[in-house]
């Protein structure tokens, strides 16, 4: 058995990569860090934990960690304890209206979080770390696509957090030699995403008779990529790629308001009618736009999930999970947000 180490595992991105990983590695036993803010949630891999709980302890190739990542004393304990043979770090705070916000839970968890974690990687000599960044640290694109050595031009306090955690694991590549690689992808979209992200924010409105909050326009370009598509393009670079390559990850660009007239559609609602425009994001980016060239030549990977043929799919998990997500919209962190967020007030 190998020991394998997620940080941030009861988010959007990271569930979705636990269960990837569980289902096709039997010989993988993971371990899963998290600090359980706002988005993580226990609910995201309930499934996997009734699975666990009919087997012997001997046989059990899951469990959970609580606790933060920033926590050299628990990381130090962990991996004495473990002998983990490959660390994947999700853990972050992602959400840019947050941050424009407050930014202080950002630079505590991206920063201080990817200083302390690639730290005890190179403390205890691991094999192999993956760091999770974002094709948000390149800043709005308006024409052709950033590729890997493209400059790194973040536009709000969430993306030059995240551009801060993405240039120290760099260094400690450069300097330490850490294996390491960092895979900077797309909008994911896809099952448990937290409610506050478009798409799920725009089913569940619509379903409880609320209007959806458009920010400005609502002509931002974004890349979107099916969660499971990034999960498959993971499984290659962390079993496949070279030490100390960088990696983007990208999906297909749409409007939000396409994203937003395809998602009514499905429910066979007029936008129009389930929508309103509010003010948009102080120094919002109009494109993101990222190339996977390096990862189709090198890896091989193509998606295999479309917008078009599988949105249809994602509304109706929302429509058949409707617990899942209002047990989160009845919190008061996700109601206090919201209330900021749908009105386009960020100070």
């Amino acid at each position: 058995m190998k020991n394998i180490l997620i940080t941030g595992g009861y988010g959007f991105m990271g569930s979705n990569f636990v269960r990837y990983l569980y289902q096709k590695y039997p010989e993988y036993r993971i371990f899963n860090l998290d600090l359980l803010t706002y988005a993580g949630n226990l609910d995201n891999l309930s499934d996997i934990e009734e699975s666990e709980a009919n087997l012997k302890t001997a046989d059990r190739r899951y469990q959970f960690i609580y606790g933060d990542i920033a926590d050299d004393r628990l990381l130090n304990m962990i991996f004495q304890r473990h002998n983990f043979h490959l660390v994947v770090n999700f853990a972050a705070e992602t959400h840019v209206d947050r941050s424009i916000i407050s930014m202080t839970d950002f630079i505590h968890t991206n920063i201080g979080g990817a200083r302390a974690l690639i730290e005890a990687v190179r403390t205890y000599s691991v094999p192999r770390l993956v760091h999770i960044s974002t094709d948000e640290i390149y800043g709005s694109v308006d024409s052709g696509y950033s590729d890997e050595d493209s400059p790194l031009r973040p536009s709000n306090p969430y993306s030059s957090s995240k551009s801060a955690a993405d240039l120290i694991v760099q260094s400690f590549i450069r300097t330490h030699k850490v294996p390491a690689l960092i895979v900077r992808g797309s909008n994911n979209y896809g099952s448990f995403q937290y409610p506050e992200k478009l798409i799920p924010l725009a089913i569940s409105n619509i379903l409880e008779g609320r209007r959806i909050p458009i920010h400005g326009h609502g002509e931002h370009i974004r890349s979107w990529l099916h969660v499971i598509d990034f999960c498959r393009a993971l499984d290659l670079v962390i079993h496949q790629a070279p030490d100390f390559e960088i990696y983007n990850i990208s999906g297909e660009e749409k409007t939000n308001l396409e994203i937003l007239r395809m998602i009514a559609g499905h429910l066979g609602v007029d936008l129009k009618e389930h929508s309103e425009h509010v003010g948009d994001r102080p120094g919002a980016d109009t494109r993101y736009a990222v190339s996977a060239d390096k990862l189709k030549s090198k890896l091989g990977w193509r998606p295999v999930h479309s917008v078009e043929n599988d949105l249809s799919n994602v509304v109706k998990w929302y429509m058949e999970n409707q617990t899942w997500w209002k047990k989160i919209k009845e919190r008061r962190e996700y109601h206090d947000h919201y209330e900021k967020q749908s009105k386009a007030q960020w100070y």
